[in-house]
């Protein structure tokens, strides 16, 4: 099993320096991935109906993804650079598959693309895609998606997208894989139908009963479930006493990967989080 690190980013501030000694500094000791959330925009909740119910407001800082590997592209090596997840339906799918090809090529092939639906429709409307059909469009973005990535030039009519005679150049040389994130059923069995694996975000029980459900869901559609990937989140914050029990958890319910976060936890500033990854990674590997 596979351990990473969750990029605090709600905490963690924009010092590039900074930024750039997380990612090296998780990558010299041995994590194998670095996750990032996604958000474009953040909404004032207040006086708004529907209401929102997400997490984060307008004060909650995230640093783009896809801009983010980039940088991060140029000054690692090994450590694979996943999205945890990007909000797909909210974005221009060629645009996405241009940008996903670059990062991989610049990467050399270390870029994992974690999709999902999000909850913010504040953002699709200031994006200008509708919040209500986007998990159709999603399943027809991810087939796009893969179609970009190894045909040269497409032609391609769906619901939702025309490509008429057009392709990416340079192409990234392989399928990047596309995994998929979410709390619902119907996430659960789209991932089963569409995805290479899931990321689970949820806290532990809820995530291990969305993990039954999806290995159902992949036996209904005669996919072999040892080759799909698993990915669940751990808290810093439980303490020394439960980290390795958290991990434990997880490899014994037979998930491919496992990452820590640490947003939460009371760390102070950029230092603390990069601190964090040494106690936590001898933690788990005494």
């Amino acid at each position: 099993m596979k351990i990473g690190v969750v990029f605090p980013q709600t905490e963690f501030g924009d010092d590039p320096a900074a930024i750039k000694e997380f990612a090296q500094t998780a990558e010299a000791i041995g994590y194998s991935h670095v996750l990032v959330y996604d958000h474009v925009l953040g909404a004032v909740h207040a006086n708004r109906g529907p209401r929102l119910t997400g997490p984060y407001t307008e004060e909650t800082p995230f640093h783009e993804p896809f801009v983010l590997f980039g940088f991060w592209a140029g000054v690692t090596t090994k450590i694979e650079l996943v999205s945890g997840v990007i909000i797909l339906p909210q974005r221009q799918t060629a645009l996405v598959a241009k940008q996903c090809a670059e990062i991989d090529i610049l990467s050399g092939g270390r870029l994992r693309l974690g999709v999902g639906t999000g909850w913010n429709y504040v953002e699709y409307d200031s994006l200008g895609e509708n919040f209500h059909n986007r998990g159709k469009r999603q399943e027809e973005q991810i087939a796009l998606l893969r179609k970009l990535w190894s045909e040269p030039v497409v032609d391609y009519t769906g619901k939702y997208h025309r490509i008429d005679r057009a392709g990416l150049k340079p192409l990234p040389g392989r399928q990047i894989p596309i995994w998929m994130g979410g709390f619902s059923e119907v996430a659960y069995r789209r991932a089963a139908r569409l995805a290479d694996g899931f990321i689970f975000g949820g806290a532990t029980p809820d995530a291990l009963a969305g993990l039954a459900t999806v290995r159902g869901e992949l036996t209904k559609q005669g996919r072999d479930a040892s080759t799909f990937g698993v990915e669940a989140m751990v808290n810093y914050q439980a303490g020394p006493e439960h980290w390795r029990d958290h991990v434990e958890t997880w490899r014994n319910a037979g998930a491919t990967h496992v990452s820590v976060r640490s947003m939460g936890a009371g760390l102070n500033g950029p230092r603390a989080h990069i601190e964090m990854l040494q106690r936590y990674w001898e933690a788990i590997h005494r």
